[in-house]
């Protein structure tokens, strides 16, 4: 299956975990991949992968915390690319504290690299993107149910469902198409590292995904297969949300 062939698509937070995956994915399929991402070794990996395996693939380094480098990076990328096919919103941070032990700075920084950033990243592909491209943000099933001491986290969640919801609205069906992905509990590390899953506030029961399944599920959303879906949310979480 080859859906994106001459297709252009941008993954952030392409290094690791979902993000690496889809990369992985859509030049698979096709696509010339730009993996966008902090960890200058973790991205030259996921591009040596991509091109070993005959795909097309470039990283380039971007803290989404930082408007101005969202600028500078988004601006030599489409000088190289020219156009942009698929954008992959994937990149998030999360904290790990109730809110009256927050520092608000975290608050703000989170707010900053999982919903601004994916904003900010709209503003400045949509322009380049031709009729029919895609945009796929990563959700969470937190944006549905969620735990305690991850407020930022899931408020940034529900927040990005409701920006595809309305940006939806403002958008050409026929020219671009905005979903998002609702992952469950994915085996990354983002997942082991969360400090309420190593204490056991967060037990993780039931199925625990690949980061492939949510990959697929991405390459799906951003492929012409879904031509009418439009303001959605597929939450892909092995009926993690029925549980909770």
């Amino acid at each position: 299956m080859v859906r994106f062939k001459n297709k252009t698509a941008l993954v952030t937070g392409g290094t690791s975990g979902i993000g690496r995956a889809t990369c992985l994915r859509l030049a698979a399929e096709g696509a010339r991949v730009a993996v966008l991402g902090r960890n200058v070794k973790e991205g030259k990996d996921v591009v040596k992968a991509i091109k070993t395996a005959g795909g097309k693939a470039d990283f380039y380094r971007c803290d989404l915390a930082q408007q101005a480098q969202i600028t500078r990076t988004m601006h030599q990328l489409l000088a190289d690319y020219g156009h942009l096919d698929v954008l992959v919103s994937n990149a998030a941070m999360m904290t790990y504290k109730p809110l009256l032990e927050l520092d608000l700075k975290d608050w703000d920084t989170v707010l900053s690299v999982n919903l601004r950033a994916f904003a900010q990243l709209c503003q400045l592909c949509l322009p380049a993107m031709p009729a029919g491209s895609a945009v796929v943000v990563i959700s969470s099933v937190h944006a549905h149910q969620t735990t305690s001491g991850v407020m930022p986290y899931a408020a940034s969640k529900g927040a990005t469902e409701a920006v595809v919801r309305a940006l939806s609205r403002e958008l050409d069906i026929a020219q671009t198409r905005i979903n998002a992905v609702a992952p469950g509990a994915v085996d990354t590390p983002m997942l082991w590292r969360n400090p309420n899953v190593q204490n056991g506030t967060e037990k993780i029961e039931g199925a625990v995904g690949r980061p492939e399944d949510i990959a697929a599920a991405v390459a799906f959303l951003a492929s012409a297969e879904a031509a009418f879906i439009h303001g959605a949310t597929l939450v892909v979480d092995g009926g993690r949300l029925a549980q909770l």
